[in-house]
């Protein structure tokens, strides 16, 4: 499905219709792509984490979409490996598999340290 026939080149020229939100299948449609290759990439790039509604289903904003066609373009167009995708996006690498033992923090270390990410988030807007 990731071929780009003469009709799904004007296709993609279009800009995609302007909504809030837009579910799976609609941006599969949209880029061209299977819903199964969406949610594989998902895995691949930490950036590509669309919500979930109450019911579970992947809830896609503009930004994800943008996104999702970003990541179409450097892989099917420019032929760029999912390696390279993550480093153009400064995605940190994903591990075969973990060094050490894993160590898990307690709630309090958590919210301590989201506390500090976002008191330096709000000194960058400032």
């Amino acid at each position: 499905m990731h071929r780009l026939s003469a009709e799904n080149l004007v296709a993609a020229k279009r800009p995609f219709p302007d909504k809030l939100f837009y579910k799976i299948g609609e941006v599969s449609k949209i880029a061209d792509v299977e819903p199964y290759v969406l949610r594989y990439w998902e895995t691949e790039f930490p950036f590509l984490k669309p919500r979930k509604n109450k019911s579970g289903q992947r809830v896609y904003i503009k930004r994800d979409l943008e996104m999702v066609l970003q990541v179409r373009r450097l892989l099917y167009e420019e032929r760029y490996t999912i390696e390279g995708v993550r480093k153009r996006f400064g995605a940190p690498e994903v591990a075969a598999q973990p060094q050490g033992p894993v160590v898990q923090s307690s709630s309090t270390e958590i919210i301590k340290k989201i506390k500090e990410r976002l008191r330096e988030i709000l000194g960058q807007i400032r």
